[in-house]
């Protein structure tokens, strides 16, 4: 099972945050505590992590951890980090594995369900591995 947990005014999350959806595999219905997250959703620019332009209105990313052994495989050549419906590496975190997409569309959408789909069945393992 996963879970969306959103970050929201009043919770455990900093300012920053809120707005933004953090993607876990929860079996139990909590919100994991010493796991990342595989996949996150972020709305607006953050310090560090403003290459996506995502400050203007309708502007979003989604982010996925997929391995670095998997990323050159998934990405081509554009890199504009703010092109939109455009699989890329993660500004920041892209040396970690983790791919993003700035607004999906008709382009990638499809990808980014699947790769989320994967990513959550690599987070189930780790869990059952964990457990046993």
């Amino acid at each position: 099972m996963n879970h969306a947990y959103g970050a929201d005014p009043g919770g455990d999350s900093p300012e920053i945050a809120w707005g933004d959806a953090f993607i876990y595999y929860a079996p139990d219905g909590r919100m994991p505590r010493n796991t990342q997250p595989y996949g996150t959703i972020v709305t607006k620019d953050h310090p560090g992590d403003t290459a996506s332009d995502l400050d203007p209105p309708g502007r979003w990313r989604v982010n996925v951890q997929v391995g670095r052994r998997a990323i050159p495989d998934l990405l081509g050549p554009a890199r504009d980090l703010a092109a939109a419906d455009v699989l890329l590496p993660h500004p920041v975190y892209g040396d970690l594995g983790w791919i993003c997409v700035v607004n999906p569309g008709e382009r990638t959408t499809g990808t980014v369900v699947r790769l989320l789909r994967d990513a959550h069945e690599a987070a189930r393992a780790r869990a059952a591995r964990r457990r046993s």
